[in-house]
């Protein structure tokens, strides 16, 4: 097969059989796009299934050029390493050059939080003298007590809302469903909202189940978010640099530090893999010693003593 036809059947094995998000599609194709222009550009006229271990490293130390930070390096390589297993499940090759491939370390990055304190803060820095005040309020109310990326929150549908349960259905990535506990505090602005903001929109055409909503009736836009989100950091006096996706850290991270189950947690953000969970299990060094010294049976006999 060709360079053409097997990244269609990749494409389609991405879609149909993973059930990728578009964006999930796009970012894998472009890694094996990089591996076919080094392949043009090195001369070698092989087809996908043609290269061998020797090309690989080659490619890898071809990225090099570009100076690419270790996680894009790791990226391209995951990309790269799904592509082969892609190849060896379709019988295109007998043994998957891959396998002794070995990404650069990354360095997990632990993600910053806000205290219950500061959430508390911003959400009450919102101006609900403004039209879209009680929608903005809902949606950081939503956003901390549900956990949810960006992009669920803006594909989130009222009926896709079960009040009477206090449940929400999120649809992550690779459009799988999960169901989010969604507190009281924030179904009662979603409420409020609903019998303002939102009753006094015009009715668009296909956008009408889609719960939050700009100005113009339709679904509301990540920018549109993330904007709606510094401005009100800026209103509550806050010098961090926060995103909507700081509200999903917190609430990880409150809840874990509350005592959470880990699996539980994992469920509720919709991790696939209990290790991305696990970066939520960072302390704040004053509430690790403290825990060290109230606990720590050797700190107990101290004190007795």
């Amino acid at each position: 097969m060709d360079w053409h036809s097997t990244v269609l059947g990749f494409k389609h094995y991405l879609i149909l059989e993973k059930s990728l998000s578009p964006n999930s599609v796009e970012a894998y194709l472009r890694d094996v796009d990089k591996l076919q222009i080094y392949a043009e550009q090195k001369n070698k006229n092989l087809n996908p299934e043609q290269l061998k271990l020797h090309d690989l490293e080659d490619f890898i130390g071809w990225l090099q050029q570009f100076n690419l930070e270790d996680r894009s390096q790791a990226r391209i390589i995951s990309g790269i390493k799904t592509f082969y297993k892609f190849l060896l499940l379709e019988d295109l090759i007998a043994d998957n050059p891959t396998e002794l491939i070995e990404a650069p370390k990354v360095k997990r990055k632990i993600p910053d939080v806000l205290s219950a304190e500061e959430v508390e803060l911003i959400i009450n820095a919102v101006d609900l003298s403004v039209p879209q005040g009680h929608r903005n309020k809902a949606i950081l109310e939503t956003l901390y007590s549900c956990g949810l990326r960006v992009s669920e929150l803006c594909d989130l549908l009222i009926s896709n809302v079960f009040e009477e349960t206090g449940f929400i259905k999120v649809v992550g990535k690779g459009n799988k469903e999960r169901l989010v506990p969604i507190g009281e505090q924030a179904i009662h602005e979603i409420n409020l909202y609903k019998n303002n903001f939102r009753k006094q929109l015009a009715q668009v055409k296909g956008q009408e189940d889609f719960l939050f909503l700009n100005r113009f009736g339709k679904k509301i836009s990540r920018i549109s978010v993330f904007e709606m989100v510094k401005e009100n950091v800026l209103r509550a006096g806050i010098h961090k640099e926060v995103s909507p996706h700081t509200f999903r850290h917190s609430f990880a991270t409150h809840l874990i530090e509350g005592g959470a189950n880990l699996r539980a947690v994992q469920e509720m953000l919709g991790h696939e893999s209990i290790t991305t969970t696990e970066i939520y299990t960072h302390l704040d060094l004053n509430y690790l010693r403290e825990t060290v010294m109230r606990f720590h049976p050797m700190n107990q006999k101290t004190k007795m003593e």
